[in-house]
């Protein structure tokens, strides 16, 4: 697999693309009002704790309070945090716990909350962040990510975990055993896939500057107030490139000559043999425009999404779920239906995946697939799912499709879906997609007046605003009630008036609308 990484920066946004044999897959936006927060650390303060609910909410210094469930917290903690561990290992090794002479170890909570109390402080990290109404969500399990490992302060089982890529075993076991050398006493470390083939300097200066880092965090946190910022991971395309740029990426290409400079300078000190996939673009025409991307950007707002055998798929957001409805659309298959329909659920398998990883979609997904009655191809549909969303960073869940024909799966939520950093909800309809129609708006008006007239028997002289576009139904509709309600009401535009809604404004000049709400 042909695997690219497309980088397009300018002074308002930094856009990052992932291209799998030249199609787009993830796709990471940063701009100034809204930087990547994940691994971002915290000196909070407890809030609240719910034992109801198995978890604590931490004032972190944002809008609303972090998130912080029991099981996001490590049995031991130096004065503020506590353990860590990272998605990428698979395999564990522990060693006694033991008290350092460098480290205080303080038992004040552990994993079912027992030990928190409000006005607490304690360090938390980041690993989700915000999203609709809910603050982010914080763990105390604090890690400290290099390029080849990843650092856990203050973990008494001093454990060491390889990344689940590595697959050759005495790679693994040469790792392990080095890693075993070089860790620091008191601190766990898990080993990356980048790590692969390194060599024990490599591996121990990568762990060294993870040290200084935590050394530097620390230090911090004994001497701010909470709530406060202690640490700020790397900005969005360094962190994409300290992750993700490996051994399987053929080519990273940057149309930012600085940025390029930053990024061949960093990877020439921690993965030299990488420097001549390295390109600076500089074609004239746009970058997103290789691959199409810009197209594919575009799609990932859409709710519509065609697939190249005339069906199509659509993906609709809601607060509980995500679903995705597949249709046959103008698909005309030469077989039976089960076969014309197995075709297009194939398809649009492989293409919903690709979806979720573009859109970062996680939470609850529901699949309505066409209907399929072979049971052998409702195992194959299943089993194709399963193996695209192999190649999904993301962790997931998926069950096998069911008697009505759903398959049903979550996927880890990390960052908001990429159609809520790319778009907002539209001002006319909150979101909704739809509007209430010209007769509603009249009714709506007509109910209001009743309202009125019950405590204004006198004749009366109103104005009725309402957009431009409605105007003259409105107006001929109006004509009726005046004698029936006995008022005189006369109807104007304004621009900024929604489709469905009106203001009424009395003889004085007074806008009366909420007086008597329809």
């Amino acid at each position: 697999m042909k695997k690219e990484i497309i980088i397009n920066s300018t002074a308002a946004e930094a856009r990052i693309a992932i291209v799998e044999d030249e199609r787009l897959v993830e796709i990471f936006v940063e701009r100034p009002e809204k930087e990547r927060m994940v691994g971002d650390i915290y000196k909070g303060r407890v809030a609240k704790v719910l034992p109801g609910m198995k978890a604590a909410f931490v004032n972190v210094g944002m809008k609303q309070d972090s998130f912080l469930h029991f099981s996001d917290i490590g049995d031991n903690t130096h004065e503020y945090a506590a353990l860590a561990d990272d998605d990428e290992s698979d395999e564990f090794e522990q060693a006694p716990a033991k008290q350092t002479a460098h480290q205080k170890v303080i038992h004040n909570h552990d994993s079912h909350g027992r030990f928190l109390r409000t006005g607490q402080e304690i360090l938390v990290q980041i690993i989700k962040e915000p999203i609709y109404n809910k603050g982010a969500r914080v763990t105390s399990e604090i890690s400290i990510p290099g390029r080849f490992t990843v650092l856990i302060p203050n973990d008494p089982t001093e454990m060491i975990g390889i990344s689940r890529k590595i697959i050759n075993v005495p790679e693994r076991k040469r790792l392990k055993k080095l890693t075993r050398e070089i860790k620091p006493p008191g601190f766990g470390v898990i080993v990356r896939t980048n790590a692969e083939g390194k060599d024990e300097e490599v591996l121990n200066n990568d762990i060294r500057n993870c040290l200084n880092t935590w050394y530097e965090i620390d230090r911090k946190a004994k001497s701010v107030p909470a709530p406060s910022l202690v640490y700020k991971d790397m900005e969005m395309v360094s962190s994409v490139i300290r992750d993700l740029f490996s051994n399987d990426v053929t080519r990273v290409m940057i149309d930012d000559k600085n940025l390029h400079r930053s990024i061949y300078n960093y990877i020439s000190t921690t993965s030299p043999q990488l420097l001549d996939r390295i390109e600076l673009y500089k074609e004239r025409r746009p970058i997103f425009d290789l691959y199409n991307i810009e197209q594919d950007l575009q799609q990932s707002i859409e709710k519509k999404v065609m697939l190249k055998n005339g069906g199509y798929i659509i993906i609709e957001h809601t607060e509980a779920l995500v679903s995705v409805d597949v249709n046959s659309g103008r698909f005309m298959g030469r077989g039976s239906y089960e076969e014309n329909s197995m075709a297009v659920n194939m398809i649009a398998a492989r293409e919903i995946t690709r979806q979720l990883r573009l859109r970062d979609i996680g939470g609850l997904i529901v699949i309505d697939f066409i209907d399929l009655h072979d049971e052998r191809n409702k195992r194959k549909l299943y089993e194709e799912m399963k193996r695209e969303l192999r190649k999904d960073r993301a962790k997931f869940s998926i069950l096998p499709m069911d008697e009505y024909g759903l398959i049903e799966l979550t996927r880890e939520r990390i960052r908001p879906s990429i159609m809520f950093s790319l778009s907002e909800p539209c001002p006319a309809c909150s979101g909704t997609g739809r509007v209430g129609n010209r007769t509603t708006l009249f009714n709506k008006i007509e109910r209001w007046i009743r309202r009125y007239k019950q405590k204004h028997k006198f004749f009366s002289r109103l104005e009725i605003i309402v957009h431009p576009d409605v105007i003259d139904l409105i107006e001929l509709k109006a004509q009726k009630l005046r004698w029936k309600y006995f008022i005189f009401a006369t109807v104007t535009g304004e621009e900024e008036m929604r489709l469905d809604e009106f203001r009424v404004i009395n003889s004085k000049g007074d806008d009366i609308t909420e007086t008597h709400v329809a």
